[in-house]
């Protein structure tokens, strides 16, 4: 389960970044750009995603290392 949130969380970071490089730079990068209905509001959706990337990380963290 670790694993898992630590992958989430990883996807969620790099997807968050490469939205905040699209909105600032007009690089055609990430998956956000290709959502219509975010077309407004890429940045929150983007700054969202990093959130959402550090609380997966903190429970990720907070998991017992499962095996053994």
């Amino acid at each position: 389960m670790k694993r898992l949130l630590e992958l989430l969380g990883f996807l969620a970071l790099a997807q968050g970044v490469l939205g905040l490089l699209h909105e600032f730079t007009d690089w055609r990068v990430g998956l956000l750009q290709r959502l219509g209905f975010l077309d407004a509001y890429g940045v929150y959706a983007s700054v969202a995603l990093i959130v959402l990337a550090c609380a997966l990380f903190a429970a990720a963290g907070s998991r017992r290392s499962g095996g053994g």
